[in-house]
């Protein structure tokens, strides 16, 4: 599983930017009555192939969302951008969700929706084709797009492996 190598270690110099993906009002009824609380989902990225996504949970939105962004910045992913689209195609589920991801020619922009376009536009990826199957639950959506892109693989460590310049793996 190529994901375990791409983790980041170290947050302290890079400059995130926070999404708000969905947030959810939870209540729980007891005998006292009904009490509101919030879980918001959160994805970070630095727009230059790191992203992170974090779950945070409160009685107000805006504490639900800076617990959100906390635990985003714990589980950083570092993706590989090659020209402002993802190297390869990649096929990932999480749950009921599943997604398709694809490399864009220059132009094209971002098509995909919702949850899936937050993260890739974290990620810092300008030029991409995304499709979403199934459950359209925002927070498998979030984690099946996480895990695509974990699982992509650098162009410039495959061409060392296989032993050959990285305009022959793009050609073939």
């Amino acid at each position: 599983m190529a994901g375990v190598y791409n983790k980041v270690k170290s947050t302290n110099d890079l400059e995130l930017k926070d999404r708000l993906v969905a947030i959810n009002r939870v209540t729980k009824v007891t005998k006292g009555g009904r009490t509101f609380s919030f879980a918001a989902i959160v994805v970070v990225g630095d727009e230059n192939g790191i992203v992170g996504w974090g779950l945070g949970k409160a009685s107000e939105v805006t504490t639900a969302i800076a617990k959100g962004v906390e635990a985003a910045k714990k589980n950083l992913v570092k993706v590989p951008v090659h020209k402002g689209t993802i190297p390869h195609e990649q096929i990932a589920k999480f749950g009921g969700a599943e997604v398709l991801i694809r490399p864009a020619s220059l132009g094209t922009g971002v098509k995909a929706g919702g949850a899936m376009r937050a993260v890739l536009e974290s990620v810092g990826i300008t030029d991409v084709l995304a499709k979403s199957k199934g459950s359209s639950n925002p927070h498998n959506l979030v984690k099946a797009t996480i895990a695509a892109l974990s699982e992509l693989r650098n162009p410039l460590m495959v061409a060392q492996n296989r032993g050959v310049s990285v305009e022959k793996v793009f050609r073939g």
